[in-house]
């Protein structure tokens, strides 16, 4: 990754003073490269990320425009944005001591580690690879800390509270937008705050004027309950079910970077065709549309291994794609209503 540009703004809501940068944040110092660095990379892979397009009224993309164009600085377009998000966030009954962090960065081609040629890198630091601008809301943490040399004679230490402290760039983000420069889509994330007596979303409802799309997280989400439940409904292990619908997402976004209701119904109720077509049935119903596009990396991450809990306590932790055969797990319906479970061709077992 390379950071471009990185500039802190900082809200105060404590001593109701604002301080706008004049000056970007020095990335040759370590430190500073380190967190800014940090807080993009987990914007970037986060499951929980929202999608939109910008309304033909955003007057926020027309300022991209005109910054990706040269037409305008990099500080003054932070700054435009601080006093917005400053002037909203003080309107809340209970305002939050926030740091708006704003950063032109570009993010490497997405090959795996050692794959990428010279040319590869040069090119995707100069332009022709993937740079946005993102944005993230870093409301202010209280913390304790010590404090050396005080008292009368200057050899106490105290214990004081700090109320200005940035959330440590591990922590889950709630509140951000990432903006692709050359196709200005929108990945976002935001919670609900009341500003001036209403309920609003401040990023992509104020800020950006964008629209809101399920992220990949919630979207297989709601397709895998309705596996389950249409399982359940037709007396299918849905264990079974939901990891076939798993293997399915994981395989299809491969090759395609969506997947395709009809033919995940297909793939998991292939011996049942009425619950096949009782899942079709609530997806309409639930307004769900025939393909829908999803993140790969987010669904490799939620796909990957399947897990299980029965009722006699047992955890079982597989790959998802072992559903799709008999060779490596079997699972049975015995007479009695019981389910057995069957592993096969394992060569070593390791106790952890």
């Amino acid at each position: 990754m390379k950071i471009n540009n990185a500039i802190l703004h900082v809200f105060d809501f404590v001593s109701c003073i604002n301080v706008f940068s004049e000056e970007e944040l020095d990335c040759g110092v370590r430190t500073q490269k380190s967190y800014v660095t940090r807080i993009v990379r987990k914007a970037l892979t986060s499951l929980d990320n929202m999608h939109g397009e910008f309304s033909a009224e955003s007057t926020f993309a027309d300022g991209l425009r005109a910054y990706a164009r040269g037409e305008r600085g990099f500080a003054d377009l932070s700054r435009q944005i601080g006093e917005y998000l400053a002037d909203q966030l003080g309107r809340m009954s209970k305002s939050v001591s926030t740091d708006l962090l704003v950063v032109d960065f570009e993010e490497e081609p997405d090959l795996a580690p050692g794959q990428m040629t010279d040319e590869q890198i040069e090119r995707s630091f100069s332009g022709a690879g993937d740079r946005y601008v993102g944005l993230f809301l870093l409301e202010s943490k209280q913390a304790y800390m010590h404090e050396v040399g005080k008292g009368e004679s200057g050899g106490r230490n105290d214990i004081v509270r700090h109320f200005a402290i940035l959330p440590n760039p591990s922590q889950k983000l709630t509140s951000f937008a990432l903006i692709d420069l050359r196709t200005l889509e929108v990945t976002f994330q935001d919670k609900k705050r009341e500003i001036a007596g209403e309920e609003t979303w401040l990023i992509p409802d104020g800020l950006l004027r964008c629209s809101m799309q399920a992220s990949t997280k919630d979207t297989l989400g709601a397709v895998t309950r309705i596996v389950e439940e249409v399982a359940e409904e037709y007396g299918a292990n849905t264990a079974v079910a939901l990891s076939k619908a798993k293997a399915y997402a994981a395989q299809s976004v491969e090759e395609n970077d969506d997947i395709e209701l009809e033919a995940l119904a297909d793939e998991v109720f292939e011996a049942a065709p009425a619950a096949r077509d009782r899942f079709e049935q609530v997806a309409r119903e639930q307004q769900m549309p025939e393909r829908m596009p999803l993140e790969r990396e987010a669904v490799r991450r939620v796909t990957r291994n399947h897990k299980i809990v029965t009722d006699t306590g047992i955890v079982i932790t597989f790959p998802a794609e072992y559903a799709r055969t008999s060779d490596y797990i079997t699972f049975t319906s015995e007479p009695d209503g019981k389910i057995s479970i069957q592993l096969k061709n394992i060569n070593h077992i390791e106790n952890r």
